[in-house]
């Protein structure tokens, strides 16, 4: 008897949620086509598992140290920390006020003024659109490249891979993400506990086991790791800083992921913003501790590690502390977990392309605007984005300076896409009905200063990484983005077809019959409780 009222409570609190969370949905205008399978803590590892701090880390390594050296590493990464903070806490306010799909771009039609809405909502859903299509590309391009790395490391440093090479690699990755990805959302949910618990277990290792194994010549004094600024670059020493923020910036980012993957969420309008803020916090924390850790050692010769034929950074200091085969055992669960980042940010990207398709904004929308009746996923959108990483990803064959942007690129598309509905609820002049996460008072404080950030950085990114460029040093974020975005625009504009003439924002998929059906459910869930009160 106490197991059947324990599995009825079970199954009034489910109804429960499920009808809160489906008459949100329709509130915001849209029927529920997925599944509800992702609990509170598998959102969290979601956001956990984009972040994946230590192969992230790895990833942009390259791109800290020639610009401040330690300091650069330990001081720049406090210094977002700080401000990556004050994004999590706005974009987690309007989560949990409307979390669903389109995100970004549907917060920015429902809070801008009228005159503009459409427009800028057109700009948002293509701007984030790109920024989730290059975050792939720099995730399955980072795993490629520490593919790579352990093979020259295995070979003794015979090997050197050549980018045609890489890129072979990468397009391997992408399509085993493609694969995972498109699986049931049950599938993609459970996979995140294990996800959460080996991301942890290397962030722990990485700090406690570096420490222990470093010989005493690669151990650095608290002087050195916390206080010495070498810029490798011709940039003035406080701007080459500066520059060094792309790293934390590229590694704590996808703040809007828990947000794409709401309308599968169970207890969406909190288990999102709760996922959006401790997954940054704990990557905040983590990441600069593992920078700490390396500061103190990895040595004194930077140029070395930098310039080292292993390719990679980080791979370089773990060589110089653990050895051959302590350096590739570790460096197999930092490939496993790049692996883990590129599937949980395939996911949330394909969500993103699907919600801006459902609205029509894209082309062929009626042909991404599908969900797999096998899986309950939109597995069309997560070939499409598939392949236009793989299209990305030929950006890094046009020279070694050029792969940056697919780092950069990221960063400044999510960044001039959260600041637009952030500026837009403030200044906007809609009303704004807060869900269970709410800043109260220090909401405008907040948003101002996570979109002031924002603005600064984007424009920071799109400096060359040296000043005078050529060809082969230029930002090709500028061409990329702009050319991308320009292109939106004449879309958007075009005479007679253009989005001007038929785009008018989001698109309400509610029907009146599909309203009594969860009238319905709701009447079940009474039924329910007043089951479980005898």
């Amino acid at each position: 008897m106490h197991d059947l009222k324990r599995t009825v409570t079970t199954e009034v609190v489910e109804a429960n949620t499920r009808n809160q969370d489906d008459a949100l949905l329709a509130n915001l205008g849209y029927k529920q086509e997925f599944k509800r399978d992702f609990h509170p803590l598998e959102v969290f590892g979601l956001g956990f598992s984009i972040i994946g701090v230590v192969p992230s880390v790895a990833s942009v390594l390259f791109y800290a140290i020639p610009y401040g050296g330690p300091v650069a590493m330990v001081w720049g990464w406090a210094t977002c920390s700080v401000f990556l903070m004050f994004i999590a806490m706005a974009v987690a306010e309007l989560g949990s006020s409307a979390p669903t799909a389109g995100g970004l771009y549907y917060w920015t039609f429902k809070f801008s003024p009228p005159k503009y809405r459409n427009f800028l909502s057109w700009i948002v859903g293509y701007t984030n659109t790109i920024a989730y299509v290059s975050a792939i590309t720099g995730v399955d391009w980072g795993c490629s490249v520490q593919i790579m790395a352990a093979a020259t490391i295995g070979s003794d440093f015979t090997f050197v891979p050549t980018v045609y090479q890489t890129y072979g690699v990468f397009c391997a990755v992408v399509l085993c993400h493609a694969l995972v990805a498109s699986c049931a959302t049950k599938v993609i949910a459970r996979l995140q506990i294990p996800y959460i618990i080996i991301n942890a277990a290397l962030c722990l290792a990485l700090i406690i086991g570096l420490p222990t194994a470093t010989p005493s010549e690669f151990k650095n004094t608290a002087k050195f790791a916390f206080g010495e600024f070498q810029n490798m670059t011709t940039w003035p020493a406080g701007f080459s800083f500066i520059l060094s923020f792309l790293a934390p910036l590229w590694v704590v980012g996808g703040f809007d992921s828990s947000v794409h993957i709401s309308e599968e969420a169970r207890n969406a309008n909190t288990a999102v913003p709760w996922a959006c803020i401790s997954a940054t916090g704990f990557g905040c924390i983590l990441g600069w501790a593992i920078n700490v850790a390396m500061a103190f050692n990895m040595g004194t010769d930077l140029v070395d590690i930098v310039s080292n034929p292993i390719g990679q950074p980080m791979a370089t200091i773990l060589f110089n502390s653990f050895g051959k085969r302590g350096t590739l055992a570790i460096w197999s669960f930092i490939i496993m977990v790049q692996f883990m980042m590129g599937t949980s940010i395939l996911t949330a990207g394909s969500r993103q392309i699907f919600a801006f398709s459902r609205d029509g904004a894209l082309p062929f929308s009626r042909f991404l605007y599908q969900v797999n009746s096998r899986t309950s996923t939109p597995v069309i959108c997560v070939w499409v984005v598939a392949f236009l990483s793989a299209l990305v990803a030929l950006i890094p064959l046009a020279g070694a300076a050029a792969s940056g942007a697919i780092f950069t690129l990221a960063v400044v598309g999510q960044y001039v896409s959260l600041s637009i509905p952030i500026a837009a609820r403030f200044l906007g002049g809609q009303e704004f009905k807060p869900g269970p996460f709410f800043l109260g008072r220090f909401s405008p404080f907040v948003g101002t200063v996570a979109v002031t950030w924002m603005t600064f950085m984007a424009f920071v990114l799109l400096f060359p990484a040296t000043p005078g460029p050529t060809a082969d040093t230029m930002n090709y974020t500028v061409v990329v983005l702009g050319g991308i975005l320009s292109l939106s625009v004449i879309y958007y504009f075009f005479p007679r077809y253009g989005g001007v003439h038929w785009f008018k924002g989001p698109v309400s998929t509610v029907e009146s019959d599909e309203l009594a059906s969860q009238d319905d459910a709701e009447a079940r869930a009474d039924s329910l409780r007043s089951v479980d009160k005898k």
